[in-house]
């Protein structure tokens, strides 16, 4: 087996003179939780659509587990277990058959699993599909997909019309599939859940693959914030950290952003006797923002 489970090389799907996914190329490590942010139309949706073979590339080529899945799309569906955003569930049938209907009907299915993913997010299974709430109808497609035994979980929006105690146990679900060798790959566009699950990241704005970030790395990223007296201040960093660090001045403002270990910072700042200094990590938000709105990123 490769490393890497989800390959794309300039993956490119147009409509028209309307470029959803343009040129993307990117990879999920086995074993890796994934995360795809974007703002709605960023293009995540499209190329979930075009990895599970829902739709056919313009150009660029792609794989799942080594299956091209325009080449086989029936062996491509056995190693992947997907939630789509508008999930629909078969409106006359209770939740506990709507299981088994698709427990029976995957190579990979596990009614039992189903039924405890089900217990797990609270889902009474005795209620028919059309009297479900939204969430209700979300958690009973989520009892469906966890409960597919694949290397692979492609999940849309899994936590949308989820109230926060059960989003909590659905991002425990995603661990545990991590913690027994699954990949998961979702979109979402709650940033925390993003920072607290996935291993790895990739932003998308304008169908463009546009950062791509690893989560380790931005833990070792801080804001520093203070109050200077700007007539006395010296805000010129020493060379063994100046390359780690941007410093903005606006009035009696300064703002530092820090890159790696804040240790060996910690005495400069000192000495530039600030006051009301706050240090705090700079979090996902920083840079989702920044990407959203097309500006650099440092990261």
């Amino acid at each position: 087996m490769t490393p890497d489970i989800v390959v794309t090389e300039g993956l490119t799907k147009r409509y028209g003179d309307f470029t959803a996914l343009s040129d993307c190329s990117m990879s999920v490590v086995r074993g890796e939780v994934f995360g795809l942010l974007g703002p709605n139309g960023a293009g995540k949706t499209t190329l979930i659509r075009l990895l599970l073979g829902h739709l056919q590339p313009t150009s660029g080529q792609l794989s799942i587990d080594g299956i091209d899945p325009r080449v086989d799309g029936v062996e491509l569906r056995k190693r992947v277990a997907y939630l789509p955003g508008d999930a629909r569930l078969p409106r006359h049938m209770k939740g506990g058959a709507v299981l088994r209907f698709f427990a029976d009907m995957h190579p990979s299915g596990n009614l039992d699993r189903s039924l405890e993913v089900a217990e797990i997010l609270e889902l009474n299974t005795r209620t028919r599909v059309a009297f479900m709430s939204t969430g209700m109808r979300q958690k009973l497609a989520l009892a469906v997909v966890f409960g597919v035994d694949t290397p692979l979980l492609i999940l849309d929006e899994p936590t949308a019309n989820l109230d926060p105690t059960v989003r909590g146990n659905v991002l425990n679900l995603v661990m545990d599939a991590k913690r027994v060798g699954r990949t998961v790959m979702f979109s979402s566009h709650v940033l925390s859940e993003i920072e607290d699950t996935c291993d790895r990241v990739a932003f998308l704005r304008k169908g463009k693959l546009a950062h791509r970030l690893a989560m380790k790395d931005l833990y070792q990223r801080h804001r520093i914030t203070a109050l200077v007296d700007q007539a006395h201040a010296n805000m010129e960093a020493p060379e063994t950290i100046a390359s780690r660090i941007h410093t903005t001045i606006d009035g009696q403002s300064v703002a530092i952003v820090t890159d790696g270990d804040l240790a060996p910072m910690l005495s400069w700042v000192d000495s530039l006797a600030l006051s009301q200094v706050r240090i705090e990590p700079l979090g996902l938000r920083a840079v989702y923002d920044a990407v959203h709105t097309g500006q650099a990123v440092a990261l």
